[in-house]
């Protein structure tokens, strides 16, 4: 039976439970991340680990760049209002951090 709650949306279900990202984090086949790479400290801490784990990685069906890129979006989607503006910076800042270990232009950057 579908639940809605009041704004008409579905209700999670109870057998599936609430953390279906840290399933798709932990099983897909994106790649393997070090423990804890998204609280680290450094954004450029944050971007040597993405960076690391995505050229190790033999699941990943993309280049290590787009790998690592879509890794960090998605936890910073999945984290959405709940992430706090200075974890948010410092994930931004990977970004930044990323592109450059990478060697790829920054967004905006003139051609």
């Amino acid at each position: 039976m579908n639940r809605r709650t009041a704004t008409g949306h579905r209700a999670a279900s109870p057998q599936r439970g609430r953390r279906w990202s840290q399933h798709v984090t932990e099983t897909s086949d994106a790649m393997d991340l070090d423990q804890g790479v998204f609280a680290q400290s450094s954004a450029q801490a944050i971007a040597r680990s993405l960076k690391r784990s995505a050229e190790r990685s033999r699941r990943r069906k993309s280049d290590p760049f787009r790998s690592a890129m879509s890794m960090l979006n998605f936890y910073i989607n999945r984290a959405g209002h709940r992430l706090p503006a200075t974890r948010k910076r410092r994930l931004e800042a990977a970004k930044r951090a990323l592109r450059q270990l990478f060697h790829r232009p920054q967004p905006g950057a003139a051609r």
